[in-house]
């Protein structure tokens, strides 16, 4: 095969691409192509089935059905689909990085570019350890993986970096890391996994100005997952749209961008409410070809996939079929609409309750034919008047209560009696004083444990001196231990030693431990 011909022969044919798990089938009879030296993107709405292909491409998965065709610059043609993982990289030179980053984040960033020159280095070895020996042929592979590595660093804009360790890079740094490492391969083919995810737009900026020279510089073909739809459009020059595991949409970004199906697919609305949608936006060219069918140039030819069928086949699982069907109203807008909806009803009924409970409440009181009906009944109340006992209730009741304000009482006086034990804890250390002796402390840092703060505090409980501490019984012990908020410290650091040993020191040179030996 030509020179010429290789150039403009696609690098990588998906056709009728199948992969199924159980009876869920995440992609169904997808077929694309990515062209040599460009930018394709491959975008859809979460769970479209992205990330599938890509472990499909570079062998993480092996497809149900389908052929992953690469060919290379050098007229060779290799079927991924029958590669295993680790040749897929090797021979066909498919690189690729992940949602997540995947860094030695204890190596230098110099070295993370090293390493992923390894096949080279262990090849000049013979694979052995030669390479100890200073072989020529291994110092001069060693020499252009490094040569190799500066000029990756250089266009990552990481060379101020190359000698700290790659976890301690800003998140941003870490992805063009990542995209340098997989460049040190020297693919053919580069598969990026969502490499915008988290940045900013600053960072995004530079992850484009570094995708853009890499295409220019080295003919690279770039496949990426994107959701990020400003680096997408920006930088891409074809874009292919996944839904359900489907192909819904296949062209330049601007085709693609004003294609209906990507719109209805993106906002989550069902074919019948495109229309509405689309009016609501205002483009009245996209509106007028709603009534077009599907253009056949964009939908793969035919198949004999057994899972080639209607996207409805991916979701909703039937009684008798394996394979997953949707309903027709599937949609992410219905389903927020009818929440809407029901949020909506759940106040109003709410408040109609709210009145009908008042209405018998004005009832009763507004009842003024009660008393009329209790005058004929005059006599009757004079005959329960020597239930006259009655007020004695509210009487027993004011006694009851009476009673019961006492017995509250004594739980409240409770509450500050359980405070007070506390309290002597802290100035129960033996010889605290008001103030430092002769205006001075002792430097009581010098005591391995005691910290600023801690020496704060002994201060303010009348500990100033190397002394006072050498002095400490037990009980004095757990007294500090109660406001330095220490369990056993003390004991373990032998502060009562230290002390001893201090005070002692500085009976003999004064100066020398109030200063800690400082001029």
């Amino acid at each position: 095969m030509s020179t010429e011909s290789v150039m403009n022969t696609p690098i990588l044919s998906v056709e009728h691409l199948s992969m199924k798990f159980g009876g869920l089938v995440a992609i169904g009879d997808l077929s694309f192509e990515a062209k040599r030296g460009e930018i394709t993107a491959l975008i859809g709405p979460n769970g479209a089935g992205k990330t599938t292909v890509f472990n499909c491409i570079t062998g993480f998965y092996k497809p149900s059905e389908g052929m992953i065709r690469l060919n290379s610059k050098t007229g060779r043609e290799f079927l991924l689909e029958r590669l295993p993982d680790y040749q897929i990289t090797a021979r066909a030179k498919v690189a690729r990085t992940f949602q997540n980053i995947r860094l030695f984040s204890g190596m230098t960033v110099l070295e993370n570019l090293l390493v992923a020159q390894h096949n080279k280095l262990m090849r000049a070895s013979g694979f052995t350890i030669l390479g100890l020996f200073g072989l020529p042929s291994y110092k001069r592979s060693s020499a252009e993986s490094i040569e190799l590595a500066k000029f990756w660093l250089d266009k990552a804009d990481l060379t101020d970096r190359a000698d700290d360790p790659a976890g301690d890079l800003p998140y941003g740094a870490q992805r063009r890391l990542e995209i340098a490492r997989a460049m040190c391969t020297e693919p053919e083919l580069l598969c990026l996994d969502e490499p915008a995810a988290g940045l900013n737009p600053k960072e995004s900026l530079a992850l484009n100005t570094l995708l853009i020279d890499i295409k220019k510089t080295t003919g690279t073909s770039i496949l990426l997952i994107e959701h990020d739809m400003s680096v997408v459009m920006q930088i891409s020059d074809h874009v292919v749209v996944l839904e359900y595991g489907r192909k819904i949409s296949d062209g330049d970004p601007t085709f693609v961008k004003s294609d209906p199906r990507v719109i209805a697919a993106y906002l989550g609305v069902d074919d019948e409410e495109v229309t509405e949608v689309l009016a609501e936006v205002g483009d009245d060219h996209v509106i007028e070809e709603l009534g077009i069918e599907p253009d056949p140039s964009q939908a793969p030819a035919a198949s004999a996939s057994m899972l080639a069928g209607p996207i409805s086949e991916t979701i909703d699982k039937g009684d008798d079929e394996e394979a997953a069907k949707a309903s027709p109203r599937a949609s992410k807008a219905a389903q927020v609409s009818a929440k809407q909806a029901s949020a909506k009803s759940a106040p109003v009924k709410k408040a109609a309750a709210k009145p009908v409970a008042a209405k018998p409440a004005v009832t009763p009181k507004a009842a003024p034919a009660k008393p009329v009906a209790a005058a004929p009944v005059k006599p009757a109340a004079k005959a329960v008047a020597p239930a006259k006992a009655v007020p004695a209730k509210p009487v027993a009741a004011k006694a009851v209560a009476a009673k019961a304000a006492p017995a509250k009482a004594p739980p409240a006086k409770t509450v500050p009696v359980k405070a007070a034990p506390a309290k002597p804890k802290a100035p129960a250390v033996a010889q605290s004083l008001s103030a430092p002796r002769g205006g001075t402390a002792d430097k009581l840092l010098l005591i391995k444990g005691i910290g600023p703060v801690n020496e704060r505090k002994l201060n303010e409980h009348g500990i100033f001196h190397f002394d006072q501490i050498a002095a400490w019984k037990k009980a004095d012990v757990v007294a500090a231990e109660t406001y330095l908020e220490f369990d056993g410290r003390i004991a373990r650091e032998d502060w009562v030693g230290q002390a001893k040993k201090l005070a002692r020191e500085a009976a003999k040179a004064p100066t020398k431990a109030k200063t800690g030996g400082r001029k």
